[in-house]
């Protein structure tokens, strides 16, 4: 639904009479109450994915001092990363790859390029985006006085010689759910930043500024991250850089879409449901997701408290790594019983990659999703089997759905709560139509269903736990659809396609319910050029042995990417 279509349904659900029996049906017609109100479970309930840290022995990492600076921990990853191959193995070279992190900071340091004048670059091209005939609508706030401030200062640090870190002078885009000095904090809305105003940096971005990034920005989103496709009525629809008529994804957007474009090499987003890697796929970029814990979560919108995470949208394995080097850690004991998890980053230095990984795979779960999808990912699987001489392990998830439905009842009942002082003085108009649909949904879930939903949390540990006793990761593909069309009855009322939504969602919730780490990376294409991901879930705290993986994936796949149709070049020689 979209459109006027929406409108009628909000009257019909913001009714007193009739609401209520159509929320009821709701629930009942997607299996809520038979699953997780009404179901019977044994397990007491856990109401965090918190995990206490164990050694996993992981092959080609080291192990990082706690009391490094942050640019000290940027250093320490981009020692641990070989530089860019240029050439393939058969010799021919990659006909597109975006800019790294590295290529950035080599452009300095050589004099190429100033940070000052990739500023500039950069607001020609963000300008240039929204004087298209179909606006890209990337940013809800970009201050280029702020932007060409910083990239003053990170101009005179080269010129003195004295760069903070690889970082300095770096374009990152922040999504509008992070607090990020001067820009309020919106979540996507007209009204939020009017009742919590935004006080400074949240902790991940305030490391990113203390190694010289420039902060350009506060990147599109679903409003309250209540959506899949990222069609916003209040700030326009962040469009996806390979078919602009197409979604980017939800809800973070703007932070991949700008990644792919080439405005950013990289961007933070917040996955509370997989807003982090749906956006990455349908954009062909890369998404990352961290053990629940690994990066504080201070100065972030406190929408859902135990499934969202701060995630990284990079062009690069390597540049998300060099992101993640620099946010995680935390400052203080993130549990009252459970000591701080040790840091460990891989070693991307060696040619040939880490040996004897066993990939779980839920074939039924796999095969759940677009033909196109399925026969790239299943592709994608082979080469890994067939190059490296991994082992693909064939395993079962009970309950997938039930997972699925008590994700949303946790997800749904922490937003709600959350919000629930500044919606009692909200005036409804304020909410785009699609929120007002969430938000009437969120808020029916009773003590009781928050309750049964944590106890299929405990449960569905126990039974990933019992995967990962036999295997490294769980492999699956990251989206069941690929970015489809956007309609313009929904750019002013958001939609209501709970079909795609859930193809979106298919493959996410293990990620955030479970607090487990999570990457998706681009694997191809489907017959009209629009990127599909394939994803690795791992277990807690063992993000050095995802990054190898993901890093052997990009390796194979690196050939096959393509150019975006919207795509901006910062880095071009005049």
């Amino acid at each position: 639904m979209a459109g006027l279509l929406v409108k009628i349904f909000v009257w019909f659900l913001e009714s007193r009479i009739f609401g209520p029996v159509l929320v009821y049906f709701l629930k009942k017609n997607n299996l809520i109450q038979k699953l997780v109100s009404n179901a019977e479970i044994g397990e007491p309930p856990v109401f965090d994915p918190s995990h206490p840290f164990e050694e996993l022995n992981e092959q080609e990492v080291i192990e990082i001092d706690p009391n490094l600076s942050v640019p000290e921990k940027v250093q320490k990853a981009v020692n641990a990363i070989t530089p860019p191959v240029e050439e393939l193995v058969d010799g021919t070279k990659p006909s597109f790859r975006r800019w790294t992190i590295m290529d950035y900071s080599r452009a300095y340091s050589s004099g190429v390029l100033t940070p000052l004048k990739v500023a500039e670059r950069f607001i020609a091209a963000v300008e240039e985006s929204s004087a298209r005939p179909l606006p890209m609508d990337f940013f809800i706030n970009c201050n280029f006085e702020d932007i060409l401030r910083q990239a003053k200062e990170s101009k005179l640090r080269y010129e003195r010689g004295e760069p903070i870190s690889a970082l300095d002078g770096v374009p990152v885009a922040v999504k509008d759910e992070i607090d990020c000095s001067p820009y309020p904090t919106t979540g996507g809305t007209k009204w939020l930043h009017k009742f919590r105003t935004c006080q400074g940096d949240a902790c991940c971005v305030m490391r990113l500024r203390s190694c010289g990034a420039i902060l350009v920005g506060k990147t599109n989103m679903h409003e309250l991250g209540a959506g899949t496709s990222g069609i916003n009525p209040h700030y326009g629809t962040a469009r996806n850089p390979y078919d602009s008529k197409r979604i980017a994804g939800g809800s973070s957007s703007g932070s991949a879409a700008v990644v792919s474009a080439g405005l950013c090499p990289v961007a933070l987003g917040v996955d509370g449901g997989g807003s982090v890697r749906m956006p990455a796929a349908l954009c062909g970029v890369v998404g990352l997701k961290p053990t629940f814990g690994r990066v504080p979560h201070e100065g972030v919108l406190p929408l859902n408290w135990t499934v969202g995470m701060v995630g990284i949208l990079a062009g690069t394995i390597e540049d998300a790594f060099i992101v993640y080097a620099a946010m995680s850690g935390q400052p203080v004991p993130h549990g009252p019983t459970l000591p701080l998890p040790k840091e460990y980053y891989p070693l991307l230095k060696s040619t040939t990659p880490i040996s004897g990984i066993r990939l779980a795979k839920y074939g039924k779960w796999f095969d759940d999703c677009s033909d196109e999808i399925k026969t790239r990912c299943s592709h994608a699987l082979y080469q890994l089997r067939k190059q490296y001489g991994w082992e693909t392990l064939e395993v079962t998830i009970p309950e997938i759905e039930v997972m699925r439905l008590a994700h949303y009842t946790t997800i749904a009942s922490e937003c709600h709560t959350s919000l629930s002082s500044y919606l009692e003085k909200l005036d409804v108009a304020e909410l785009g139509w699609d929120a007002r649909v969430a938000l009437g949904v969120y808020g029916s879930f009773s003590s009781k269903d928050y309750i049964k939903a944590q106890r299929i949390r405990n449960r569905q540990m126990q039974f990933h736990r019992k995967i990962f006793a036999k295997a490294d990761v769980i492999v699956s593909p990251t989206i069941g659809v690929t970015a489809y069309e956007i309609f313009d009855d929904a750019r002013e009322t958001g939609e209501l396609d709970y079909i795609n939504g859930a193809a979106l969602v298919r493959y996410s919730i293990a990620g955030n319910f479970l607090g487990l780490p999570t990457i998706t990376i681009p694997v191809g294409y489907d017959k009209l050029g629009l990127p599909i991901g394939l994803q690795f879930i791992g277990k807690p705290w063992s993000e050095p042995t995802l990054i190898h993986i993901a890093h052997a994936m990009q390796a194979l796949c690196i050939s096959e990417c393509r150019k975006p149709e919207v795509f901006y070049d910062l880095l071009k020689e005049d």
